[in-house]
């Protein structure tokens, strides 16, 4: 149940162990300065005392030595792409601010040539306090790994987990300490363009992964030059934008924020994740950035978060036009109050904070307490030990080019891929083919397979495009022949001829089609899901020809391609599938990988079922049979249920599910039982399956919805090979937010469905929980 707002004295942050009372009342200030000092003259018994220190009393000495306006300071952050740049007033300005100990943090520096450039600037300050250097590091640095929504749609945590441990590595050794990611926002609305940086729709999934990106990032402990501080965001609910448009209001009720919206949130604060983002939108009325309720009662009260929240880019700004805050005065004594810790980039803080502290707006206790939070990430990091730690030039040229990054990326783009249709086992592709035409304006993309938010948009030269995957695949004995027909957008069908040329003269056709890569992302909005330009009608065309067309989808988001799900006997989404996605996308069309991946996301049929996911309620007046529409809750012009479901995804194999068994059918309140079934390969392929667990409460003091993802497992199998799967279900699986926001596992018989997607459920079993 929601706490309490916190006292006054909660919010100074943890208290040090007390020191010994003889030591005298300033025995710690000088200590402090003698070793701070002493280290950066490098003076090796001092600074070896010094680090040998607790953080806590080395944050507590440091405060004790600024002024009000070096703490106001801390919390500025800035972009700092002008300040590896020619001259200008920006550059040199806030230059000036960095080695006058202004600035805080810098965003949108790297490399070690600049960020040791720009550190130094720093520790010309009086009391030498280091930078933290963070970027946008999304789904890669220089490796490029697939969005987040792909990666997802693996449900393979260990997987998840790498990824974000190489980009972590890569960017760690280019002098980056702390990465704007995961985004853990619940999206339900593919309108909306940031679902491309998110896990999906699934609180429970969400959570798993937030989990598996924060260790990947962060690994066991903040410290290690292989990672860097990961950001949890955006605080919170942003997914659910109203209409899907960006940085629009959010009107949610208290039970859904705690039952879909946060659980992403505090498996992320669980994890240790180093900081939160708070974000754009509003929450019932009131700007994320400025929200008590969320910053200060939840995430630093109920959860006890000792992390520091980072505002999102002019946020606290942007309080002022949303018509909450009069001015950037305003503006700034709303978000301290509210927790928000550090200022990206609006400027309020730095020229408003100070004053407020002195005319009594803001109590001291707020400004110390933010500060001490990022001044602590700072000494885990180990920055005042060394502050160019992550800045040494033969570390950035190893890892850079060490070429397992890649084979990661590779293997978790064959991962991400989701096998949506393979009618007469139109693939893979075999050798018998002879000739196979690659068509579409995507066949030889490359800055569109990574997608958006990469770091590096400019350089290509390590993407491989499906062109280049499948010409080094298919080897000499098989003729590829190309043509683009139509590009991505436009109404030209001057290509269709060329396209239907090569087809006629091929035994199978891939047609790469999709989106670009700005087409979803943020401030990427759209209000038509289907496939862009006159791609589908080249897809018509081809498919006149009689020859099998295998279509390759590339997309951030869920797209709508009726004519294409109907009438092509195969289609692979690819999403935007990274550097590595060409030759990925080989291995998966000829089978040397065997796709096995889930969708995380519900695909609709059309945008007007939006939003849409499938946590569905029964209603007063379900529908009950197809076609029985008459009042009940029914579209009149289609149907209710998606085009693609979540959890959905085919393989080259089949596997059958069997044999249920729950080892306790009663429970008793705090009991657990095991459900476990045996899962077989009937196929004649080895492949990996999703095994996933979805329950029901049939009845409740709040409607449950049809189905709940509860648990997944996946299993790698062998032809003909068997496995036992088991699920734990205990209270936690069994219980929901009431009315009164209490976590409560209420008596009753649940439904327990054991299946291949959340619309294909092959077992069912009850369980019921006693008074």
């Amino acid at each position: 149940m929601p706490a309490s707002p916190p006292t006054t004295a909660s919010w100074k942050g943890c208290n040090s162990a007390p020191f010994p009372s003889f030591l005298p009342n300033n025995f710690l200030p000088v200590l402090y300065r003698r070793l701070l000092v002493s280290a950066f003259l490098l003076s090796p018994p001092l600074l070896l005392a010094a680090q040998q220190l607790p953080v806590e009393p080395r944050v507590t000495a440091l405060l004790q030595q600024m002024t009000l306006e070096e703490k106001v300071g801390q919390l500025n952050q800035y972009s700092g792409r002008e300040l590896t740049g020619p001259a200008s007033n920006r550059k040199t300005s806030l230059l000036s601010s960095i080695s006058s100990g202004q600035v805080g943090s810098v965003l949108n520096v790297k490399g070690v040539a600049d960020t040791r450039a720009i550190q130094a600037e720093a520790l010309k300050s009086r009391l030498k306090i280091p930078l933290l250097f963070s970027l946008d590091v999304i789904h890669g640095y220089q490796t490029v790994f697939p969005i987040p929504l792909a990666e997802a749609a693996s449900w393979d945590l260990d997987a998840i987990r790498l990824g974000a441990h190489v980009a972590a590595r890569e960017a760690a050794a280019s002098g980056i300490h702390w990465t704007f990611a995961p985004m853990v926002d619940v999206g339900r609305d593919p309108r909306w363009g940031r679902v491309m940086e998110g896990a999906g729709e699934d609180a429970y999934l969400g959570a798993e992964i937030a989990r598996a990106r924060v260790l990947g990032f962060q690994g066991e402990k903040l410290g290690g030059t292989d990672a860097i501080m990961a950001c949890a965001k955006h605080f919170a609910a942003y997914g659910a934008a109203t209409a899907g448009r960006d940085y629009n209001a959010v009107d949610l009720s208290p039970q859904q924020l705690w039952q879909t919206y946060l659980p992403p949130f505090k498996a992320a604060a669980d994890a240790g994740v180093a900081t939160f983002m708070n974000s754009f939108n509003t929450l019932n009325g009131i700007p994320a950035t400025g929200h008590r309720y969320l910053q200060r009662d939840i995430l630093k009260g109920q959860w006890n978060y000792p992390g520091f929240v980072v505002s999102d880019w002019g946020s606290i700004g942007e309080m002022v036009p949303w018509g909450y805050a009069q001015n950037a005065a305003d503006a700034a004594q709303m978000a301290i109050t509210a927790g928000s810790d550090m200022d990206m980039e609006s400027d309020a803080y730095r020229h408003q904070l100070a004053q407020l502290v002195k005319d009594g707006k803001v109590s001291p206790d707020l400004l110390d307490d933010a500060v001490r939070r990022i001044l602590r990430k700072k000494f885990e990091l180990g920055l005042f030990d060394d502050p160019y730690k992550f800045s040494d030039a033969k570390r950035e040229k190893r890892v850079l080019s060490d070429p397992q990054n890649r084979a990661a990326a590779r293997q978790m783009a064959r991962k991400s891929m989701v096998l949506l249709k393979n009618d007469n086992a139109t693939l893979p592709l075999t050798k018998q083919l002879r000739t196979v035409a690659l068509i579409g304006p995507l066949a030889k993309a490359k800055r569109d397979l990574n997608g958006s938010w990469t770091v590096d948009s400019q350089d290509t030269t390590r993407i491989t495009s499906l062109y280049e995957g499948l010409s080094q695949r298919a080897g000499k004995t098989t003729r590829l022949l190309y043509a683009r027909g139509c590009d991505i957008s436009g109404t030209s069908r001057a290509g269709f001829e060329q396209a239907v040329a090569a087809a006629n003269n091929a035994d199978v056709v891939v047609l790469a089609v999709g989106e670009s890569w700005d087409m979803s992302g943020e401030a990427k909005s759209r209000t038509d899901l289907h496939l862009p330009g006159v791609q589908e009608e080249l897809f018509r065309a081809l498919q006149a020809t009689g020859k099998p067309v295998a279509v390759v989808v590339f997309g951030g988001r869920p797209l709508i391609f009726n004519d294409i799900a109907d009438q092509a006997p195969a289609i692979l989404y690819a999403w935007w599938p990274g550097s590595e996605g060409g030759a990925a996308l080989a291995d998966v069309l000829y089978g040397d990988y065997n796709p096995a991946g889930k969708l995380p996301i519900t695909f609709p049929r059309s945008v007007g079922q939006i939003p849409l996911s499938y946590q569905v309620y029964n209603t007063g007046r379900p529908v009950t049979k197809p076609g029985d529409i008459r009042y009940k809750s029914a579209y009149i012009d289609a149907p209710n249920t998606p085009r693609y479901a979540f959890g959905y995804g085919l393989s080259y194999t089949s596997f059958r599910y069997s044999d249920l068994r729950i080892s306790r059918a009663q429970l008793q309140a705090g009991e657990s039982t095991q459900v476990q079934f045996t899962l077989t390969n009937t196929g004649k392929v080895a492949g990996e399956e999703v095994a996933q667990l979805y329950l029901r409460d049939p009845v409740a003091s709040v409607v449950r919805p049809l189905k709940e993802l509860k648990a997944f497992r996946k299993v790698y199998l062998k032809p003909g090979e068997s496995q036992t799967v088991t699920f734990t279900v205990g209270p936690d699986q069994l219980a929901f937010y009431n009315q009164q926001l209490q976590w409560v596992a209420e008596p009753g018989a649940f439904t327990l469905m054991v299946g291949s997607a959340s619309d294909d459920i092959r077992l069912e079993g009850t369980v019921e929980l006693r008074p």
